[in-house]
């Protein structure tokens, strides 16, 4: 049972702890606040939420280094954290003791409202969501009782990203003008985007072994990494749904197949000189003025935009919504994408041949769709870059 010593001016309390050694505190100014504070203490004992003052006295800067020597993190997500970690998590919250940081809700609102005086508002959702990840962890390792980010205010609810979705022969011209600025590789590679769902580092990561000539699939299995400057295989899908074969529509895998026999790189898509694409150079470069036009470009097929402000990733969501208005049922789009599916549906839903099968004609028949689409000028080009696929008339015009 708690009970109070004097000391000097002051009151100690010591106080029975969790394994039934004896804790003390001084400090206080009268006999009661001791007692009180240690009776408090031997009451979260018997409830079994008591936490040892000690351990809620470690700083936040050292329980971050703690976590992040234990925490499993894909290489770029490391680089990611570590960057949100130096640039604006620490240097606020270092040197706070844990018990600080959680008894100061005022203050960990005013840190996040300062956030958007710098950051966009979607930065400002995954810095603070990585700092209440640290702060969960706390929790569950027992240094603090609750976690403080509970309740906080981050995002305004105004901010909501706008996706857009591009028509086929939206995705063909772009294409075009991708042969136009990076050749062939740009050519399949705007395709592929659109036509597959593929994430952009599944694709700019493919090799030329993998591929499925029977199936006509592309294997997305170790897609590219950049972390620190370097690109490299990742080890592993971003989920284990990820992990997946995706067929081709054989328009496409016609296409594929072409470029595979007119390359022995390294990687199937590739930079003009033969170099891999990055993905910041390659935005800036290729696809952005492909969407956006050159409204200074001396040809003025290049000059209208497309499609203003649609990004490689849109391609994964037009693909899905595609899907979605050619009445393919979730458990194929899941899958095509990598996605997993909600509760029991992913235990006890599968794709079938005939899903397969009703997936890649309905992606034929949109690439047939876009064909009709082109003004005459654009079925020339078409028919010179591919004339493999285009059918006689093109062939004809092109003459």
């Amino acid at each position: 049972m708690a009970h109070a010593e004097q000391r000097g001016r002051g009151w100690r309390v010591r106080y029975q702890r969790l394994d039934g050694t004896w804790g003390s505190r001084g400090g206080f100014e009268t006999k009661a606040a001791a007692l009180a504070w240690g009776q408090e203490q031997e009451a979260q004992v018997r409830a079994g939420t008591w936490i040892d003052p000690k351990d809620q006295e470690i700083t936040f800067g050292a329980f971050t280094d703690l976590w992040w020597a234990q925490a499993r993190l894909a290489d770029n997500t490391r680089a990611k954290y570590r960057s949100y970690l130096d640039a604006h998590i620490l240097p606020q919250w270092r040197h706070w003791p844990l018990i600080a940081v959680f008894n100061h809700h005022l203050e960990i609102q005013g840190w996040a409202n300062r956030l958007h005086e710098e950051l966009a508002e979607s930065t400002v959702s995954s810095v603070f969501a990585l700092f209440s990840t640290i702060c969960h962890t706390a929790v569950r390792a027992r240094r603090i009782p609750a976690n403080p980010c509970n309740g906080i205010r981050v995002s305004s609810g105004e901010y909501a990203a706008e996706r857009h979705v591009a028509t086929p022969a939206q995705v063909l011209r772009a294409a075009l003008r991708l042969h136009h600025s990076l050749g062939r590789s740009g050519f399949v590679l705007c395709l592929m985007d659109a036509y597959t769902g593929a994430r952009w580092s599944e694709l700019v990561g493919l090799q030329p072994h993998e591929y499925d000539e029977v199936n006509g699939a592309i294997a997305v299995h170790r897609p590219l990494r950049e972390t620190g400057g370097k690109l490299v295989k990742a080890p592993r899908t971003k989920t284990p749904a990820g992990k997946r074969w995706v067929q081709l529509p054989p328009f496409l895998d016609q296409l594929y197949r072409g470029l595979l026999a007119h390359s022995a790189r390294e990687y199937v898509f590739t930079g003009a000189q033969g170099g891999q694409l990055r993905r910041g150079a390659f935005r800036a470069r290729y696809w952005r003025p492909a969407f956006d036009g050159r409204p200074g470009s001396e040809e003025v097929w290049l000059r209208s935009p497309i499609l203003p402000g649609f990004t490689f990733n849109e391609g994964r969501h037009t693909h899905r919504t595609w899907l979605a208005d050619d009445g393919i049922p979730e458990v194929g789009r899941a899958a095509r994408l990598g996605h997993r599916m909600p509760g029991m549906a992913d235990v006890y839903e599968h794709v079938t041949p005939e899903t397969k099968t009703r997936i890649l004609e309905a992606l034929t028949r949109r690439w047939e769709n876009s064909l009709t689409r082109l003004d005459h000028a654009e079925r020339r080009k078409l028919a010179l870059i591919v004339p493999e696929l285009a059918d006689v008339h093109y062939r004809d015009d092109a003459a």
